[in-house]
C-alpha cells in the first residue's frame, strides 16, 4: 500500500498489540509513503454476517477493552428480550399484588436475567475457542497516517497545501478542529492474496461526528447528519463496504470528509471531532470488530439504561407507597435522570436535536449532569437520615446557574466554562459521597461496606474522567476507554439493587415479626378466653354457692323446726322414728349444701357407728376394717353426704334383699383416692334377660353419684354367691 505524503517518516517497526497486526513505513522519495499490508488472525464467518464472528477486535485503545470485547455483541443482546420480559413480570405482578411480594419478583426477575446472560456468555466464549483453534490467516491492512487539508469544498481539494497526521487525528488536542471539516487522504492496494469475488470493507472505529467516504472519486459512503447538526454520533463506529466493482489491484485513493465540532464549541472532550486509525479487510472479519465497539459504546448503554428505567419504576412506587422512607422517592428519579441522559444514544438524530443546534443540546447536557447530581446529593443526605438546611436550595440555584453561565459564555467559550463546572461539580459529588460515609460509619449501619465499593468504583470512574477533561495524559491512554461510560450506571443499578434487597429484606423481616405478632395475640385471646370461662365459672359456683346457703337456711329455719316438733309432740312412736329419719336425712342435705370438709377419719368413724347399727338390728354380723392409721386427709361436705348416701343405699339393700348373715367392709385410703368395698353373703342379685345388674334405681343412684365425685362405683353378684358393691373416689 503507498500513501502518498509530504515528508519523510521513520523507519520500520512494528505497531498494535494484537497478533499478526503491523506497519511498515519505509523511507520513499518526496511525497511517497509505503505501508505493507500485514496478516490478522480472525474467524471465518460469512460474508455480511455481523453476528456468526466472535473473533477478538484489532484495534483497541486501552488493554483492558481488549479482554472485554471477548464477547459477541449480538449475542449479548439478547438480554434485550429478557428486560422486556422482566417488564412485562413487573406489570403483570401490579395486578392485585403487594409492594413487597413486586419488589421480590421483580428482583427475582432481573437476577435471572442476569444468571442467563452470564450462562450466554460463557457459551459464547468456549465458541470463541473453536473458532480460534480453525482460525486462518487473513490479511488486515491498518493505515495510521493520511494527509490532511482543512475545507468545506464537495471533493478532496487537490491544489490545496496538505499536512501529514497521525491517524488517530484528535481535534481536542490541537489543530486542525475547524468547524467546517477536515479532508483525510489515503492511497491503499489490495491485500495479498484477495480474490475478485472478496467483500473487502472499511472499518471506522470513530469518526466525530459525521463522515463522507469517497473510493477512486466514487462516493461510497455517506453520514445523514453530513451538514448538520453535528456531535451526534460520535460514540458509533462507522463499517462501510468498498465495491469490488471500484477496486485496482493498487494505487486505490481513498478520500475522508470529517465533520465535526471544535473543542472551545462542545462541553467535553470526548464530543470534539477527530477520526481514528483506518481499518481495511474482510468485511466479515471486520464486522465482528464493528460489532464489538457498538456494542459497548451504544447498546450495552442502552441495555444499563433500560434495567435502571425498571429498577427505578420500582424504587419510584415503592417511595409513593411509603412515605416515610424519601430517599427511594429520590433514587428512582436519580435512576430516571441518569437513563434520560443516554436517551441520545437512541435517538441522536430526532428532529428536536436538529431544531436546538449543538450549542444548546451542549448546555441541556451539562444542566442534566448538574440535576443529576442535585437529585444524588439528596439521595445520600435522605438515606444517611441527615437533612441540611440550605441544602436544597443551593442545588436548584445551582441547576439555574449553570445553564446561565454556559449561555454567556458563546460558542467559543464553551468548553472553558463546561469544564470549570466539571471541577465544581465533581468536587461537591466526592464531598457528598464523603459526608454519607461518614455519617453510616458512625451509626454502624451495615451498609456502609457495599454502598463504600459501590462510591469508590464511582469516584474513580468521575476522577479518571474529570482527569481527562482538564488535559492531562495518563502515559498511553489517550482518553477514557469506552466501557467507562458504563460504569456511572452500572453503580446505580447495583446501588438500585442493593436498596430493592434491603427493602424486600425489612418487609421480610415485618411480616415475620406481624406473623408473630398474630401467634401471641391468638395466644392472649385464648388466654383472655379461659380467663373468661373460669370467671364465669366462679361466678356461677358464688351464686350457686349462695343459693345452696339460702336453701339450707329455709330447709333448716322451716322444715328441720316442724320435723323436730313432730318428733317431741307426737304420741305414735312410729311417727316419731320417721319425724326423727327425716330430721337427720335433712341435717345431712345441709352439711351437704353448707358444710365446710371434714376430716376423713371423722366421716369413717361416722359411718362404721351408723353401718354396725343398722345391720346389727337386723342380725346381720359385721366385719368393718379401716386404715390402720389416723388419717389427715379432707373429705369435701358434698363427697361426705354423697359416699354417706351411696353407703346407706348399699346396706339397706343388704337388709331387704340380700338374706345374708354377714356382712364385711373394707377401707383403703392412699393420697390420691379412697376406696370402700361391701361385701356380702347372701344369695346374689339375680341377672336379666339382657345380663345387667343395676335395673333397679337404688344401683343406678349410687353409679350417678359416683360420677358426680370423678369416681365409679362397681356391683359384682352371682347367685348364691353374694354381692360386692367397689366405690373408688379421688382425693
Amino acid at each position: 500500500m503507498r500513501v502518498q505524503a509530504a515528508a519523510e517518516v521513520g523507519k520500520p517497526q512494528v505497531v498494535g498489540r494484537q497478533k499478526g497486526m503491523a506497519k511498515n513505513h519505509g523511507v520513499q522519495s518526496e511525497e511517497e509513503l509505503q505501508l505493507s499490508p500485514q496478516p490478522r488472525t480472525a474467524g471465518a464467518a460469512s460474508a455480511g454476517s455481523q453476528s456468526a464472528d466472535c473473533a477478538t477486535s484489532a484495534l483497541f485503545s486501552t488493554p483492558l477493552e481488549d479482554a472485554l470485547i471477548l464477547h459477541n455483541p449480538p449475542a449479548m443482546a439478547s438480554m434485550v428480550p429478557l428486560l422486556l420480559a422482566g417488564l412485562a413480570g413487573v406489570a403483570r405482578s401490579l395486578r392485585g399484588t403487594g409492594w413487597a411480594r413486586l419488589a421480590r419478583r421483580s428482583v427475582d426477575v432481573l437476577v435471572l436475567a442476569a444468571r442467563r446472560q452470564g450462562c450466554a456468555t460463557l457459551a459464547l466464549l468456549c465458541a470463541l475457542w473453536v473458532v480460534d483453534a480453525q482460525a486462518q490467516t487473513v490479511a488486515v491492512l491498518r493505515i495510521d497516517r493520511a494527509l490532511a487539508v482543512q475545507g468545506a469544498a464537495d471533493r478532496f481539494p487537490a491544489d490545496a497545501s496538505t499536512s501529514t497526521v497521525t491517524l488517530p487525528d484528535d481535534w481536542s488536542r490541537g489543530p486542525p478542529g475547524q468547524s467546517d471539516g477536515v479532508w483525510y487522504r489515503t492511497r491503499f492496494d489490495l491485500p495479498a492474496g484477495t480474490a475478485p469475488r472478496d467483500l473487502l470493507a472499511l472499518y471506522i472505529e470513530r469518526a466525530c461526528s459525521s463522515v463522507e467516504v469517497d473510493l477512486n472519486g466514487q462516493r461510497i459512503h455517506r453520514s445523514a447528519d453530513a451538514v448538520d447538526p453535528r456531535a451526534r454520533h460520535c460514540d458509533r463506529p462507522e463499517l462501510i463496504t468498498l465495491p469490488a466493482a471500484w477496486l485496482k489491484p493498487q494505487g486505490n485513493l481513498l478520500d475522508l470528509r470529517v465533520q465535526g465540532s471544535a473543542l472551545p464549541r462542545v462541553a467535553t472532550r470526548q464530543r470534539a471531532g477527530g477520526l481514528s486509525a483506518l481499518l481495511i479487510g474482510p468485511q466479515a472479519d471486520l464486522a465482528a470488530t464493528y460489532s464489538a465497539r457498538l456494542y459497548w459504546n451504544v447498546t450495552a448503554v442502552q441495555l444499563v439504561g433500560v434495567a435502571l428505567l425498571v429498577v427505578s419504576g420500582l424504587l419510584g412506587a415503592l417511595g409513593w407507597q411509603n412515605r416515610s422512607e424519601p430517599y427511594l422517592g429520590w433514587f428512582g428519579a436519580l435512576s430516571v435522570g441518569s437513563a434520560l441522559m443516554s436517551a441520545r444514544l437512541w435517538w441522536s438524530g430526532a428532529p428536536l436535536t436538529t431544531a436546538l443546534g449543538d450549542a444548546l443540546v451542549e448546555v441541556l447536557v451539562c444542566t442534566g449532569w448538574a440535576v443529576l447530581l442535585a437529585l444524588g446529593v439528596m439521595f445520600l443526605l435522605r438515606y444517611a437520615r441527615r437533612a441540611l438546611r440550605g441544602v436544597p436550595l443551593a442545588l436548584c440555584l445551582q441547576c439555574l446557574a449553570l445553564p446561565g453561565s454556559l449561555w454567556l459564555a458563546g460558542p467559543d467559550g464553551l468548553f472553558e466554562a463546561a469544564r470549570a463546572w466539571s471541577v465544581l461539580l465533581a468536587g461537591e459529588a466526592l464531598l457528598a459521597a464523603a459526608l454519607y460515609l461518614w455519617l453510616t460509619w458512625r451509626a454502624r449501619r451495615p451498609d456502609f461496606w457495599p454502598m463504600l465499593a459501590i462510591l469508590c468504583v464511582g469516584g474513580a470512574a468521575v476522577g479518571l474522567d474529570l482527569v481527562h477533561q482538564l488535559g492531562v495524559a495518563l502515559g498511553p491512554i489517550a482518553g477514557p476507554p469506552a466501557w467507562m461510560r458504563l460504569v456511572g450506571p452500572l453503580c446505580l443499578l447495583l446501588a438500585g439493587l442493593r436498596l430493592l434487597h434491603n427493602f424486600a429484606s425489612a418487609l421480610q423481616a415485618a411480616e415475620a415479626g406481624r406473623s408473630s405478632l398474630e401467634v401471641r395475640v391468638q395466644e392472649i385471646t385464648t388466654e383472655i378466653e379461659r380467663n373468661f370461662a373460669q370467671l364465669a365459672e366462679l361466678r356461677v359456683e358464688q351464686v350457686t354457692e349462695k343459693e345452696r346457703k339460702r336453701i339450707a337456711g329455709d330447709l333448716h329455719d322451716d322444715l328441720g323446726a316442724k320435723l323436730l316438733t313432730i318428733v317431741h309432740t307426737s304420741d305414735s312412736e312410729r311417727i316419731s322414728t320417721l319425724a326423727r329419719e327425716a330430721l337427720e336425712e335433712m341435717r345431712l342435705s345441709v352439711r351437704g349444701l353448707t358444710g365446710r370438709p371434714m376430716r376423713l377419719a371423722d366421716a369413717l368413724a361416722d359411718w362404721r357407728a351408723e353401718t354396725v347399727m343398722r345391720l346389727g338390728q337386723a342380725n346381720i354380723e359385721t366385719d368393718w376394717r379401716g386404715p390402720a392409721d389416723e388419717t389427715e386427709q379432707l373429705l369435701p361436705a358434698r363427697g361426705f353426704v354423697q359416699t354417706t348416701r351411696i353407703l346407706r343405699e348399699a346396706v339397706s339393700n343388704i337388709i331387704k334383699h340380700s338374706e345374708a348373715s354377714q356382712c364385711t367392709v373394707r377401707c383403703a385410703v392412699t393420697e390420691q383416692q379412697f376406696s370402700l368395698s361391701v361385701q356380702d353373703n347372701g344369695k346374689g342379685i339375680p341377672m336379666e334377660l339382657d345380663g345387667k345388674l343395676d335395673r333397679g334405681h337404688g344401683m343406678s343412684s349410687m353409679k350417678h353419684r359416683a360420677r358426680q365425685m370423678q369416681g365409679q362405683c362397681l356391683v359384682e353378684s352371682g347367685i348364691g354367691c353374694g354381692t360386692v358393691i367397689r366405690l373408688t373416689l379421688p382425693l
